[in-house]
């Protein structure tokens, strides 16, 4: 499904529910099915956190986890624990391509059965659970935090808990404190303190309901809007002051765009004022890469140049996300620089017309071009693929006076 999007109104409102972290909630899945006795609310609707359910209830040997990168991390670490289980996990072409080798090498050191059916260092893998009797690993830190979590998740159910060694400058620092939060919220003991990492074994946990926040990757797209609109009043929830994400960075990154963020007892309201922008944006996204496609697009559609860099782990995520955001930012007429880390826009005052965003297969992609919809009329191509992570997004963005015509060409 490709749709066509617009929207000549400039001063929007509305109030929008927003699901439930899919980071939270797929961290929260591993933890209950290692301790039954945990119970979830305001889990996320993402295909992403239902492929994960589905993979944890299956009694299958070949788990297939579609595009959610998530998933193949953290079920490659828990089904190594999985004693008298052998299953072999796979996913879309693109998972194929996504590597898993630094997470694989840190189990095998711990003493897992996994082996890659095809290629060297990609899924898919087999994987032969057993027992891990040792409690030390060590890890290189500056690729992708999901591996550090996924081992995070399990070391609890090891026998004698697991202290997890560091290499390098950490990538995504706070989705580990993400993580630990959560052990910590279910009762399990860890610490992390530099470059150590110790998760303490825990033979069964109380019972006990633990509530998932609303994604605040999803609200940076309220935030876009915000700020590239003449004036703006959303309400969102459910959301809180004291936020697990690192991507409740936004509050402070958009004050700069004039969009301001009041926190209620369960929601945030945003409310763009009149005041300077930025004459050039520049943000270390180190520890929020994911918000990157909405500040370059923001920034786009402002006219604002931009220098965005802690990139890195943008280059394995759906798709090459630096050069995907290259290609369809310039398809408007602005020039875009790339390295390995960064991004720099240099925009146009002129948008080309009649321009067609290809996604890649990326719900970022799609989500993040949408608000540029305020300032001319485009086509968005493969525009359902923003189910991966919030399946009512463009239900959402009607409700603001978006016109959104779908079609199959």
């Amino acid at each position: 499904m490709n749709v066509k999007i617009s929207n000549a109104e400039k001063n929007l409102s509305g109030n929008i529910k927003i699901t439930g972290s899919k980071s939270e909630s797929n961290r929260l899945l591993i933890l209950q099915a290692l301790y039954p006795t945990l119970r979830i609310s305001n889990l996320s609707n993402s295909d992403d956190t239902k492929y994960l359910q589905q993979a944890l209830q299956s009694e299958a040997e070949l788990i297939d986890i579609h595009h959610a990168g998530t998933a193949m991390r953290f079920l490659t670490a828990y089904y190594a624990i999985a004693e008298g289980r052998e299953v072999v996990l796979t996913g879309s072409k693109r998972m194929t391509e996504r590597p898993v080798k630094l997470l694989v090498d840190a189990l095998k050191s711990m003493g897992a059965e996994i082996a890659y059916e095809e290629n060297e260092g990609y899924p898919p893998i087999r994987i032969k659970g057993k027992k891990l009797d040792v409690a030390k690993v060590c890890l290189r830190a500056n690729i992708s935090s999901q591996y550090i979590s996924a081992l995070m998740l399990i070391a609890p159910a090891l026998e004698n808990g697991l202290e997890i060694k560091l290499k390098g400058d950490v990538t995504s620092t706070p989705y580990i404190k993400m993580t630990l939060q959560i052990l910590k919220r279910a009762g399990v003991k860890g610490f992390f303190n530099g470059d150590t990492i110790i998760i303490e074994p825990t033979q069964e946990l109380p019972e006990k309901e633990l509530a998932v926040e609303s994604d605040w990757s999803s609200a940076s797209y309220f935030y876009s809007l915000a700020a590239i609109s003449d004036s703006a009043s959303f309400k969102l929830t459910t959301y809180k002051e004291d936020s697990l994400q690192g991507d409740s960075c936004l509050a402070q990154i958009y004050k700069q765009f004039g969009v301001h963020t009041t926190f209620n007892s369960d929601s945030i309201l945003l409310e763009k004022r009149p005041g300077k922008r930025p004459i050039r944006l520049e943000e270390n996204l180190q520890n929020s890469p994911d918000i990157a496609q909405t500040l370059a697009v923001t920034c786009l559609a402002l006219n604002t140049p931009c220098f965005l860099t802690g990139l890195h782990t943008l280059k394995i995520k759906e798709t090459d996300r630096l050069v995907a955001l290259k290609t369809e930012i310039e398809k408007f007429g602005s020039k875009v620089k790339v390295t390995q880390n960064s991004l720099e826009l240099l925009p146009s005052k002129d948008f080309a017309r009649e321009v067609e965003v290809a996604t890649y297969n990326d719900h970022r992609m799609a989500m993040a071009f949408a608000p540029l919809g305020l300032k001319v009329p485009f086509k968005i191509n493969d525009a359902e693929v923003v189910s991966k992570s919030y399946p009512g997004f463009w239900e959402d963005f009607k409700k603001l006076s978006f016109k959104i015509i779908k079609s199959h060409e």
